[in-house]
């Protein structure tokens, strides 16, 4: 920014992202407001958040382990288990936003309908209360595991439907008990609720549809939580994922061997789905495996290969759409397909006043990766870190996706895809060459 003035910022949301954005802005001195639209912190682990917006389920247990999601200057209890309950984290979030003072500077029940551009970069931001207030920036911490996404299939079905984001247990607000589920996807989502639905005192028969042979990773290797296992950043890409995928073959062989069907890809080559019980649910034949949907077909599914059955349920494990209904501007409306190039995942060229944070799939944790992030921000709005050239930034972003997503097979759930520990290093070392060009003189 070229103000030199303190600036005032607008964090939206107060979930891990912007309460840990908060933070960051309160030790640097610098002014803020945050607006959260529940009565509470806490977002997507939420559990039963009265915005609509998490999609936590009762038995939720988060895929990555304690060591690997912890905030920086804020330590998990020593007490964890490796993986640990969704009220666990939530507690965890709380203690961390009253360890340092956050609580009193969120405006609860207080959304962002509408943000507006000003001259000069500056936002006019208007509140679900009517207020307008105007900012020098904004942080956009919303996330994006809200906007249910639920594909469109030829025929109806007749039965109750529900997408993973809204699954809470399996007897509310369903009982299903004794019923025939379908659960469409193969994400960590589609994984988990299929292995709970699939013991035999609940679901009668419980059916996967997988578009994508996937590779289903272990919670553990080696008697160590698997994300532990990792190579430092300056291993070249191509040169880890191969000793991964190694790695990842010699633990848990070949998945037809679990009878699932041959991934057309290999491991790491899609966001892992991760799970300590789907193998064995499937090998015991307590989840039955199949292709894509043809069609629905009124009280039951037509798949691709012709074959036909009947189901209670569906429920749609497939993903979200990323969305931002409170920002109008043309360029920042992500695609369809969730493509939205941003410099570093944050910034769109020509708005550097404008941040994501957490917009993101990171392997392997989401929680402390936009702590990282607000290093950045931090460093952009008071004057620290200058921003390249709009073209400089254009051609770095199309060399961060090569190097980020390019080794994915296409899908929307890979558009945002990064490496933790690659992108962190890369930005401490962004964050040093900003403050190089701050601190040379404009000739």
């Amino acid at each position: 920014m070229t103000n030199t003035n303190t600036p005032r910022v607008c964090i939206v949301g107060a979930g891990c992202s912007g309460f840990t954005m908060a933070k960051r802005l309160k030790d640097a001195g610098i002014e803020y407001d945050e607006f959260e639209i529940s009565d509470d912190i806490g977002g997507n682990w939420y559990f039963n958040n009265p915005n609509g917006m998490s999609s936590c389920y009762e038995s939720l247990h988060i895929d990555t382990s304690k060591w690997r999601l912890a905030f920086e200057d804020y330590p998990v209890p020593t007490e964890w288990p490796d993986f640990p309950h969704h009220s666990q984290i939530l507690q965890y979030f709380h203690d961390y936003v009253d360890h340092f003072g956050l609580r009193d500077n969120i405006s609860f029940n207080t959304g962002v309908a509408r943000c507006d551009d000003l001259p000069d970069g500056r936002w006019n931001v208007t509140l679900t209360t009517g207020e307008a207030r105007k900012y020098d920036a904004v942080v956009v911490a919303n996330g994006h595991h809200w906007d249910a996404r639920t594909p469109e299939y030829p025929g109806t079905f007749d039965g109750y439907q529900i997408h993973s984001h809204n699954y809470r247990n399996p007897f509310e607000p369903y009982d299903f008990r004794d019923k025939a589920i379908l659960i469409v996807g193969a994400g960590n989502s589609a994984m988990d609720i299929s292995s709970e639905l699939s013991q035999r005192p609940i679901g009668d028969r419980v059916v996967v549809s997988m578009r994508h042979g996937v590779w289903v990773l272990p919670k553990y290797i080696d008697g160590r939580p698997s994300d532990k296992i990792s190579l430092p950043a300056w291993v070249p890409g191509k040169v880890g994922r191969a000793a991964a995928r190694r790695k990842i073959k010699k633990s848990i062989g070949k998945m037809e061997t679990y009878g699932l069907p041959t991934p057309d890809h290999e491991p790491l080559d899609a966001h892992p789905s991760v799970s300590g019980e789907f193998l064995t649910r499937v090998g015991c034949g307590d989840i039955v495996p199949k292709g894509a949907i043809d069609h629905l077909d009124s009280d039951g599914v037509v798949f691709a290969d012709g074959s036909r059955e009947h189901f209670d349920a569906i429920i749609w494990a497939t993903g979200y759409n990323v969305t931002f209904p409170f920002l109008p501007q043309v360029d920042l409306t992500p695609a369809d397909d969730n493509t939205f190039p941003l410099y570093k995942r944050m910034v769109k060229p020509g708005r550097e006043t404008l941040f994501f944070l957490g917009l993101a799939q990171p392997l392997p944790t989401l929680v402390n990766f936009a702590e990282q992030q607000s290093k950045f921000v931090v460093a952009a709005l008071d004057g620290r870190y200058d921003f390249p050239s709009r073209t400089e930034m254009e051609d770095v972003i199309v060399d961060d996706e090569r190097e980020n997503v390019g080794h994915f097979y296409d899908s929307p759930r890979h558009r945002m895809q990064v490496d933790f520990t690659k992108y962190v290093a890369d930005l401490h070392k962004e964050i040093a060459r900003g403050a190089e060009r701050a601190s040379t003189p404009v000739s």
